[in-house]
């Protein structure tokens, strides 16, 4: 900017922050985002893992418990 430039600061300061929430979307999408296909196939994995692990359980162990 030049010596006699006019600068709107509100606008400047709402683009600023604009800029910041769009960076920690981004972050955010990158830890947390998966997507429905995905969700479901790792709730299907630990099911599956759950009903293996209960199939191997013995029937002392429920008596014990």
């Amino acid at each position: 900017m030049m010596m006699g430039d006019i600068v709107n600061l509100r606008r400047a300061r709402k683009a600023r922050d604009r800029a910041s929430a769009e960076a920690r979307a981004a972050q955010n999408r990158i830890a947390f985002g998966r997507t429905k296909a995905e969700r479901k196939l790792g709730d299907a994995e630990k099911a599956l893992a759950e009903r293996r692990l209960e199939g191997h359980r013995l029937a002392d162990d429920e008596d014990k418990a």
